[in-house]
């Protein structure tokens, strides 16, 4: 006799759909922080030439933007931004799950917290390659409202920009930056893990998750007991991974923003190198220079996260509901 038939296994979302909408979902939050990128960037970018005093501070910056160029000035670059969560999430969110899937164990045992921690990191630094050549090009864009009408590149949409920039400086320029800020981080190791880390905060945003969630009740983490795997910790395990990351890998984001917006002066290069930005900068703007742009870039985080994961639930119930009939 046929032994009876184990109880139907739920209806899940493919894979495909599941990066998808992992996809839309950091598209969609994007919508709402880009501002704050673009006021990152401005103020990351003022100080050189004779701006030395263009943003006083983050207020100071948003003002002046809407003042100079209008409302639709505060989302200038909105479609690399877009396009780079297009590229940068959905390979990230791909990957995580991908590898995740592969590191679980036959009986449904996760992967440990160490493994979980190097998944994160490989797949942040993997969709952060990707992604390069979308935030080139939304660097570029909101840089160049700044600037003297006869020296703005004038990018129509992220497309042009990322044509314009192959066919004037080569396909290699998409990527520049990562050959450019390579002695700086053998130089500075701290600051090259946090620049891993800080690929959405991969490494130190496991490590809260976890901490968070699964510390069990011995006196290793109080809080434990209040967070479950929901916006919450997401928004908390965001926030707090997001202050050391900034505050640690700023320098070398501002090395990595002013190298992606340098251009070519008599045939050379603006800069030799990421040491050679952060040396020009202390010198001429002065050390707490290198955290130009802390502000809008923490503030951003928390609501990021948030929305992203909104976005991810109303999606999947959409799908839930009208695809998988549950």
């Amino acid at each position: 006799m046929a032994a009876a038939a184990g109880p139907p296994k739920p209806k899940t979302s493919p894979k495909s759909i599941k990066f998808l909408f992992g996809g839309l979902a950091g598209m969609g939050a994007t919508v709402f922080v880009q501002p704050l990128d673009l006021v990152k960037n401005r103020m990351q970018l003022a100080g050189q030439g004779s701006k030395a005093r263009e943003y006083k501070t983050s207020l100071h910056a948003v003002a002046s933007i809407l003042r100079n160029e209008g409302i639709g000035g505060i989302y200038t670059g909105l479609s690399a931004g877009l396009l780079r969560q297009a590229t940068y999430t959905t390979t990230r969110l791909g990957i995580y799950t991908v590898l995740f899937e592969r590191m679980t164990k036959p009986d449904g045992t996760p992967p440990n917290f160490l493994m979980k921690a190097l998944i994160g990191m490989t797949a942040g630094a993997t969709g952060a390659f990707v992604g390069t050549p979308a935030e080139v090009a939304l660097i570029r864009m909101t840089a160049d409202g700044r600037l003297p009408p006869d020296q703005r590149r004038g990018y129509s949409n992220v497309f042009n920009a990322l044509i314009r920039i192959t066919r004037e400086e080569g396909v290699t320029t998409l990527w520049r930056v990562g050959t450019k800020l390579s002695p700086l981080l053998s130089l500075l190791l701290p600051f090259s893990i946090s620049l891993l880390a800080r690929t959405h905060q991969d490494l130190c945003y496991c490590i809260l998750m976890v901490m968070l969630q699964y510390f069990d009740g011995d006196g290793i983490c109080l809080l434990s007991g209040y967070f479950g795997d929901d916006i919450l910790c997401h928004f908390c395990a965001s926030m707090i991974s997001g202050l050391v990351t900034t505050a640690a890998s700023m320098p070398v984001d501002i090395a990595k923003t002013r190298i992606q917006n340098m251009r070519m002066i008599d045939g050379k290069p603006e800069y030799k190198n990421g040491l050679d930005v952060l040396m020009k900068v202390i010198r001429n703007e002065g050390f707490f220079s290198l955290w130009k742009g802390f502000t809008p870039y923490y503030a951003r985080l928390g609501p990021h996260t948030v929305l992203t994961f909104i976005f991810l639930e109303q999606m999947n119930k959409f799908y839930k509901k009208y695809f998988l009939d549950s």
